[in-house]
């Protein structure tokens, strides 16, 4: 069933609005128990002057920098607009609501990640006065993880409310208009995910090289110039950055679920992809409500025990909506006319109710399966603590060890979850709508995801604001580092979660690619060309999904190479002012933490402009260039090299920074030794990978994907039929490529800037 028979005829009844309706209610209330939330976070004390004062400081630098991050992708998103509203639409109300909502959706990603910044950089200082006092562990760990629960609750109720109301205005055609919407939400979130990454890995890199290493200093010394700006980055990159990340993968999943739902249940698969997130709103509030730790329990273990719980309490209700909701026979749904669907898909009910199971599972899955590889209590990162023993080379070799080994058992995982889903129908658009449906299962949870992933942030700032003040010791300094460690692992975790909502999505959203393929050539008598062929063993496909592939590493090694610049940038600043400021090392002098922020500032925006190009042309360039058949093998080149890079990068970067947790805490020779030295190499080296280029592949995947839907019926409008304009086509696919090329050979040319510099002798007190 194509997607244009149902935005002709597919109407809600009365109490299918009604049920809309219900869940925008739900998607407010989401709203509501946040600001509830958010009331009580800043309801805590914020301990001394001087610790209110680092805060501030912190506050004032992320706050400058998302502003200027926001006025810079402006000018972007409104060429965005402009270009979208150029595409082809059915009619001029389709075409006006898909970039409207395109802006909605950027909108919403933009204020999501404010948020995340402007709470987490208020949490930080209550958390780590909140260690201080009796009771302190069970204090701070509530503060934090309420924090991420505000901005939780904040992701799920503007994801919901957002197609919930696409969903009553525009019914039928809300699966189009819906594109527009998630487009913008993942666009947004992979610029804020790239340059809120390079700002706060600049920043820690050249902290550590020169602190640590060189200077023999604690890493959040207020001695240490970049020590501001490493905290004012861990809320831009792993606060905003990820906030925006999460509620992209929300819209996205809910936008592939419905544009298939259509095709695959009628009315009914408008509607169902709404319920199970409105389940999840309550299931969230469970969750974040029931998560404080025992006597002697640790942090990760009351997380762990939260969101299981969360999770079970979700497959129960979705399970009970599915039979409720949905008939025991496809006979029984309005709108779905299909022989072959009646004849071979079974009961509706049945198949939603195990796809959403199998998406709550894999979350489960993969939080066991990355806390494994990145927890300081596991085997994995015990082993590279033990190589800190011979060496550097040898803590990252084994670091790289374990990033390739996870990497394949979580893409096993992801992949079983697919095919799983997709073994539920025996025709391919049910079993599409199944994939999305266990996305729309995994992100039942996002509310405590979220929570769990700004924990670690907060948790890491709060023990800056202690250190860097002096004003917490003893055990509420001990609190404060067990925390960091804890939100460590959390922050690896949700990355996991992160990718596999990309791959169900980018599955799902495949599909949605193919039929929009198939709506553009009805009524096409033409010959169709050779390049719309999709089978894989076709030498194009095979050439689309190596380029694919390619575009990945591309993408990865220029987000790296980013941060390798800044931080180079930052360690001569840093050694600058220990050089010419003697008395910083004693006290006397105030480093100028201004100075360092600014640079990482100029330097994150300057370069997040090259993968984001790459990001949007990549797909452009191969589909007007090579067809819509080596687009769909491009696609899946990425899909599948993007979830093993992403995956590989994150729980590398995960093991090398509990690796170094593991030796501060006393063992192989603790903080000052030469195995301490080796694991903060280690850690330097794992900080890109896992918080810039890592989780920067999970909204980069979708973005692709969401371009390549929203591009194929230009291309073939542009490749058949009486419209046929082959020079045309390749000229867009030419520009699109020079604009690739000219981006990348600047970006290379500022490659020179650290060779070219006056050579620097690091500046050494003689510690390790």
């Amino acid at each position: 069933m194509s997607r244009q028979f149902l935005a002709e005829g597919l109407e809600l009844s009365g109490g299918d609005q009604g049920l809309v309706a219900v869940v925008a209610v739900v998607a407010l209330a989401a709203l509501a128990v946040g600001y509830v939330l958010l009331r009580e976070v800043l309801a805590a004390g914020q301990g001394t002057a001087k610790m209110q004062d680092i805060a501030k400081a912190v506050q004032e630098g992320a706050a400058a920098y998302l502003n200027r991050q926001f006025r810079t992708l402006g000018i972007f998103v409104v060429i965005v607009f402009v270009l979208l509203f150029l595409l082809p639409a059915e009619d001029i109300g389709e075409r006006i609501g898909r970039s409207l909502f395109f802006l909605v959706g950027a909108a919403f990603s933009a204020a999501i990640g404010y948020l995340g910044m402007w709470l987490s950089t208020r949490a930080n200082v209550r958390v780590a006065a909140a260690a201080k006092e009796p009771g302190g562990r069970e204090k701070a760990m509530r503060i934090a993880f309420r924090t991420g629960g505000v901005v939780g609750m904040f992701t799920v109720g503007l994801g919901l409310f957002g197609a919930a109301l696409v969903v009553l205005v525009y019914t039928g055609q809300a699966p189009k208009v819906l594109e527009g919407f998630g487009f913008g939400a993942a666009l947004l979130a992979m610029f804020m995910r790239v340059g809120g990454g390079i700002f706060t890995k600049a920043a820690d890199v050249g902290a550590d090289l020169v602190g640590k290493v060189e200077q023999g200093i604690p890493e959040d010394d207020p001695r240490n110039a970049a020590t501001i700006a490493d905290n004012v980055g861990d809320n831009v990159g792993d606060c905003a950055g990820m906030a925006a990340d999460l509620f992209e993968s929300y819209a996205v999943t809910l936008v592939a679920s419905l544009i298939l739902g259509t095709a695959a249940f009628g009315a009914k698969g408008l509607l169902f992809p709404l319920i199970v997130p409105a389940i999840g709103v309550l299931t969230a509030v469970i969750g974040v409500y029931i998560t404080s730790a025992r006597t002697g329990e640790s942090g990760l273990s009351a997380i762990n025990r939260s969101f299981y719980i969360s999770a079970v309490i979700s497959a129960v209700l979705c399970t009970v909506a599915a039979f409720v909701f949905l008939p025991s026979s496809f006979g029984e749904l309005k709108g779905v006319e299909d022989p072959e669907v009646i004849a071979t898909s079974g009961s509706p009910a049945l198949i939603a109710a195990i796809a959403v199971i199998i998406g709550i599972v894999l979350a489960g899955v993969i939080l066991w399966l990355t806390g494994y590889f990145t927890g300081t209590e596991h085997k994995p990162v015990k082993e590279v603590g033990k190589t800190s023993l011979t060496g550097a080379a040898t803590v990252i070799l084994s670091g790289i060890s374990v990033g390739f080994e996870s990497a394949v058992y979580t893409a096993l995982v992801i992949g079983g979850a697919v095919y799983g889903a997709f073994l539920l129908s025996g025709t391919l658009v049910v079993a599409l709508f199944a994939v999305a449906l266990a996305g729309c299962g995994l992100l039942t949870t996002v509310g405590v995801i979220v929570a769990m992933d700004t924990f670690g942030p907060v948790s890491d700032n709060a023990q800056g604001i202690a250190e860097m003040s002096g004003d917490v010791d003893g055990e509420g300094a001990q609190i404060l580092t067990e925390l960091d460690a804890v939100g460590n692992t959390t922050k690896a975790i949700t990355k996991g979660i992160a990718i596999a909502t990309a791959v169900l999505a980018a599955t799902a959203l495949f599909g949605s690619y193919q039929d929009a393929i198939k709506q553009a050539l009805e009524g096409v008598t033409a010959t169709i060309p050779v390049s719309f062929s999709n089978v894989v063993f076709s030498p194009n496909v095979l050439v689309g999904i190596i380029i694919g592939a390619a575009v990945v590493f591309m993408f990865s090694g220029l987000a790296v190479n980013a941060v390798t610049r800044a931080a180079g940038a930052i360690v001569f600043e840093v050694r600058r002012q220990f050089r010419e400021n003697p008395g910083i090392m004693d006290g006397s002098v105030k480093p100028e933490y201004g100075r360092v922020v600014d640079i990482c500032t100029k330097d994150s925006l300057r370069e997040l402009a090259t993968p984001g190009l790459l990001a949007v042309l990549a797909p452009i360039a191969v589909g007007f260039g090579l067809g819509v058949g080596p687009l769909a093998g491009y696609l899946a080149g990425a899909i599948a090299t993007g979830t093993l890079m992403a995956v590989f990068l994150a729980n590398s970067g995960g093991a090398w920074d509990n690796a170094k947790k593991l030796v501060e805490d006393g063992n192989h020779g603790g903080k000052g030794s030469e195995a301490h030295a080796a694991t903060v190499i280690g850690d330097t080296v794992g900080d890109p990978f896992k918080d810039t280029a890592g989780p920067a592949i999970n909204p980069l995947i979708k973005v692709m994907n969401l371009v390549s839907v929203l591009i194929a019926p230009a291309i073939v409008t542009f490749s058949v039929g009486a419209s046929e304009s082959a020079p045309l086509r390749y000229a867009i696919a030419l520009v699109a490529v020079a604009v690739i090329v000219a981006a990348v050979v600047v970006s290379k040319r500022r490659g020179t800037a650290i060779a070219d510099s006056p050579a620097e002798t690091p500046v050494s007190n003689g510690a390790a």
